[in-house]
């Protein structure tokens, strides 16, 4: 059993709230420009002052609406201002968030609403108003919906006019931060999604224990660009750090948008999930590939990553420092440009990244502070700090957080940042969170001597062949995803002779591999699933990710699938993690084959 401790950074009273921020901005820095949203015209800014008068006057409407402290709100929307607007509103006037992912079905809707009692509900388009609708009926407690792109709430604003602007003011003064500030459904790889209950306090201790140790990013002057669901507690902290911090924000939810808006808004730092940054390098390969530079860009490659492994190892020699100004000149600043050419620095969660890729893009100046957490621990428990740093590693545990390695190897988590429970489930709650106070997250990890934590794997996935070895499909499944022409894996083998993987194709870059390997231009990946030169291809990624492991947790055999893994078919959740039961299921005659 391992144990390492980092002691707080701040110290938290009882009267503090995340809605304080909003006021004393307002008060400190009235002009300065907090959030941007694009118009027709380009971004419009959103002052501190303006913000809080925005916040002031949809409380209001609240409370007009008979939503008192303690209560309940649903919201189901894309990422935009009006997000962050509503969730600090109800804050203000005492009542509690409880997000939803805007693609949810209704009978998502209807369990998460119906479980959390909620009283009122925000919905974005027409869509999710009907498929609310759908089951209203179901929601006894419901007694509101308001939707943001029918003016709904212009009219909760309107309402609320008769109401005493003190009355928000007493409600936010009478806060504690140990009040609950929202229910955060995980989204449930297997079975009904849990509720995590997160007070003030929790969500604070993570961030103000964060702010200090990335202060190149968290710090008035710095730009970001939200395009992860906010309804994931990953965006949904950042959200809460640019407030504090205040950080210029800007939002967009349209992929398609993402590369102008990263233009013409220049952020300087963004957070994205790994395959996001997968498909950042892929993309730029493939690019350089069909212009006749794809040697010039493996080279740049190469010296990228060498250049950052020399900063961990006494820095870069001449020689390396040469070569690396070179490449600067013809590759990397034309990556950094695509990213707004202001950028340098990414926040990386909710999946590993890869110590290459992260090595890449701190070689191309674009440093990656990958982190570790859950829903349930606010949700950062351990980052890649700028004064802290150590690639292939999640970092170590935030000021104020223990992180403990079991005896079976499960991380187990202490302080603040830890939940109080999952809501209206005190089973589940007791079988994580112990009497000590000690959350189980069931994932599997190692922390080396200076308090560094890696992650092996997910308990409850490791696999166990005929033959008795442990082995634990992340390691293998993150490698083989890093190959460009790949989207997905999945590993299999319990209770099997041997490990074999489930792999499926990205549709982005299956057209230009099938233009270089002259196939069919209107080919789909189900098409070419037994082509030699298809398998030839994931073979090489396959090899590549069996050089981390063992022969006996090498993978012999792989099946190529017709369709990607995704959230429209319900193989992935909405933070992109694999519904590997569904998968298993969905792909019962595929699996079974392997082993005939």
């Amino acid at each position: 059993m391992r144990e390492f401790t980092v002691p707080p950074a701040v110290t938290i009273k009882d009267t503090t709230t995340l809605v304080q921020a909003v006021w004393t901005n307002a008060e400190a820095r009235p002009d300065a420009a907090q959030f941007a949203r694009r118009t027709d015209a380009g971004w419009e800014d959103i002052t501190c002052a303006r913000f809080r008068d925005d916040v002031v006057a949809l409380a209001r409407g609240l409370v007009a609406a008979g939503v008192a402290p303690g209560d309940r709100v649903g919201l189901i929307s894309r990422t935009r201002y009006e997000w962050t607007l509503i969730d600090y509103a109800i804050w203000a006037c005492g009542a509690v968030t409880v997000p939803i992912y805007e693609t949810s079905s209704p009978d998502q809707i209807q369990w998460i609403l119906s479980d959390s009692a909620a009283v009122a509900c925000f919905v974005e388009t027409a869509d999710h108003a009907a498929n609310l609708g759908r089951v209203r009926d179901d929601l006894p407690d419901l007694r509101h919906t308001w939707e943001i792109e029918a003016g709904g709430l212009t009219e909760l604003i309107a309402a609320g006019g008769p109401v005493d602007p003190a009355e928000v003011d007493r409600r936010r003064l009478a806060g504690r931060a140990d009040d609950l500030a929202t229910i955060i459904y995980t989204s449930g790889t297997t079975g009904r999604p849990k509720g995590c209950v997160l007070t003030h306090r929790n969500i604070y201790a993570d961030i103000a224990n964060t702010i200090p140790h990335l202060p190149n990013l968290f710090q008035p002057g710095a730009a970001t660009l939200l395009f992860l669901p906010l309804a994931h507690s990953f965006a949904r902290i950042i959200q809460v750090g640019v407030v504090e911090a205040q950080v210029h924000t800007a939002y967009t939810a349209d992929p398609r948008n993402l590369l102008a808006d990263l233009g013409s808004f220049k952020p300087t730092f963004v957070l994205a999930v790994p395959r996001v940054f997968e498909k950042v390098f892929n993309g730029a390969r493939q690019k350089a590939v069909d212009g006749g530079n794809g040697a010039l860009f493996d080279r740049a490659t190469a010296v990228a990553v060498a250049y950052s492994e020399a900063l961990d190892a006494g820095g870069p020699n001449l020689v390396l420092r040469l070569r690396h100004m070179l490449f600067d000149l013809l590759v990397y600043r034309k990556l950094r440009a695509a990213m707004g050419g202001r950028c340098q620095a990414a926040i990386s969660g909710g999946a590993p990244l890869g110590a290459r890729l992260a090595h890449f893009f701190r070689g191309i100046g674009v440093t990656i502070y990958e982190g570790y957490g859950l829903t349930e621990t606010s949700p950062a428990v351990a980052v890649n700090l700028e004064d802290h740093i150590r690639i292939g590693t999640v970092g170590r545990p935030l000021p104020g957080v223990t992180v403990r390695i079991d005896d079976d190897g499960e991380i187990l988590i202490k302080g603040d940042i830890v939940f109080k429970g999952y809501f209206n489930a005190p089973a589940a709650t007791a079988e994580v969170l112990d009497a000590d106070g000690w959350f189980h997250t069931g994932d599997l990890g190692a922390l080396d001597d200076d308090g560094y934590l890696s992650i092996t794997g997910r308990k409850k996935e490791i696999i166990v062949t005929a033959g008795g070895k442990n082995v634990a499909p992340a390691v293998l499944e993150d490698r083989i995803r890093a190959h460009p022409l790949i989207s997905q894996c999945m590993v299999v083998g319990d209770r099997q002779p041997f490990v074999a993987a489930l792999v499926t194709i990205d549709e982005e870059s299956f057209p230009a591999w099938c233009n270089a390997n002259g196939k069919p231009a209107d080919a789909r990946p189900g098409d070419l699933r037994d082509d030699e030169d298809l398998r030839r291809e994931v073979q090489t990624a396959v090899d590549e990710a069996n050089r981390a492991v063992s022969k006996a947790e090498s993978i012999r055999v792989f099946r190529i699938l017709s369709e990607d893994f995704t959230e429209g078919n319900g193989l992935l959740t909405p933070s992109l993690k694999v519904k590997r039961t569904i998968v298993a299921k969905e792909y019962a005659d595929e699996i079974a084959a392997i082993y005939s």
